[in-house]
């Protein structure tokens, strides 16, 4: 299990320690003292013309600046970014991956190198994060028949006496098949009690906690790479397993980031650890969608956000078909529009979840009566599915789920749709 011993956290005995609700802040100071300017606009929208969804990364909104297009504040920047990654959807529930998350980033856009951002990473935990250096571990890539080694990142983690694991494909980042990409080092912290052990491929108590990416390459199409006309420098981390790490807890549910969700759900709703981690999950996420203006919908951005509405309640009515999003707390919608500093008002956003509730209730009934009819009491085909979807609405998982439960399997669950 990913967290078996992460009792502890992996400082120095500090009466100076940072708060987690203040780490954002305290990373951007260090940051602006050396130089970097803060970039504006943390939205989960991507800018105009974007083919994606939502914003994936810290660095996505800079793609065009690191292939070379001046930035307008300069070379050094430092930001927040709020991300949302539906390829992490199947992971959610464990302890650390979150839908949507916020990532503190820095960039050098061809000035300064992968030492100097090694060495500036390793000060922020040190000196202003309290980590005990000792505890620290990273990664750098190794080279393969189309990169060398990157020496240069190897050789500065060994002058500041952190351990270093060489790999490929593990320190290789890359923005998807074709674009911007290069090698990264990956810092990682002991998460176990005792003295450290092994390598963090080999014992997985070693929890990444900061990625910096050096982007000197593009990646074509035909897999082909062209060096980029600067060098640039994305580092990326994550603020609730920054978060999770510094507290010493054993996930990020657990961090004062997610009081009040951990405080009020579990009196509302009982559930398995799990489910209440997706329930936490999937409502935050979808309150932040809405507070970036999303509204649920059949395609798009708004077909996400229904997804994941639409997965709460299949959770929530697994156990007991009363529960309702009306129930939801003001005070966790408060709390994570005000976390995220967003304008939309909470009776809103309660709206929005609410409404799609009686859609989705409506529809299972309509479904569940459609089925019910003697043209579908036979096994489906091809020209069923497409009919009921085209026709009716009921996308191929959810009719799926309701032959099921119709079959006998009452408890069956109905499919993330």
């Amino acid at each position: 299990m990913l967290f078996r011993q992460c009792h502890r956290a992996p400082f120095r005995s500090s009466p100076e320690r940072t708060t987690p609700l203040s780490l954002d802040q305290t990373f951007i100071d260090f940051f602006v003292q050396h130089g970097h300017i803060p970039t504006t606009g943390s939205s989960l929208i991507p800018r105009p013309g974007d083919p994606v969804l939502f914003t994936t990364a810290g660095m996505h909104p800079l793609t065009p600046f690191l292939e070379g297009e001046p930035h307008p504040l300069g070379r050094r920047l430092v930001g927040v970014q709020r991300c949302l990654r539906t390829t992490d959807l199947d992971e959610i529930g464990d302890p650390t991956h979150l839908t949507v998350f916020e990532m503190l980033g820095s960039w050098s856009l061809g000035d300064y190198g992968s030492e100097q951002s090694l060495r500036w990473g390793y000060e922020v935990l040190r000196d202003r994060l309290g980590v005990d250096p000792d505890r620290m571990h990273a990664t750098v890539f190794g080279g393969n028949d189309e990169v060398e080694l990157d020496l240069e990142s190897l050789d500065t983690w060994r002058s500041l006496g952190v351990p270093v694991e060489l790999t490929t494909e593990d320190n290789w980042w890359s923005n998807g098949p074709a674009g911007p990409c290069g090698p990264d080092s990956e810092i990682f912290l002991w998460t176990g009690d005792g003295s450290p052990e092994g390598t963090p491929t080999s014992d997985d108590r070693w929890i990444e906690v900061w990625n910096h990416v050096m982007v000197r390459f593009r990646r074509h199409q035909d897999g082909s790479l062209e060096p980029l006309p600067q060098h640039n420098i994305d580092t990326g981390l994550g603020l609730e397993r920054l978060s999770m790490l510094l507290e010493g807890k054993r996930s990020v549910y657990e961090t004062e980031l997610f009081e009040p969700w951990m405080r009020l759900l579990p009196e509302l709703w009982r559930l398995d650890e799990e489910s209440e981690r997706i329930v936490i999950d999937h409502l935050r996420s979808s309150i932040v969608i809405i507070g970036d203006g999303v509204r649920p919908s059949n395609t798009g951005r708004g077909y996400v956000l229904r997804r994941l509405i639409r997965r709460v309640l299949t959770l929530l009515w697994q156990v007991d078909r009363s529960r309702t999003l009306v129930d939801l707390p003001l005070e966790v919608v408060e709390h994570t529009l005000r976390h995220f500093h967003q304008d939309e008002g909470m009776t809103l956003v309660q709206q929005v979840l609410v409404d799609e509730e009686v859609r989705f209730t409506d529809l299972l009934q309509r479904g569940r009566r459609i089925l019910g009819s003697d043209r579908f009491r036979k096994t489906l085909d091809e020209e069923d599915f497409e009919y009921l979807h085209q026709t009716h609405g009921l996308p191929r998982e959810l009719v799926r789920s309701l032959i099921a439960q119709e079959s006998g399997a009452s408890d069956a669950p109905l499919s993330l749709i």
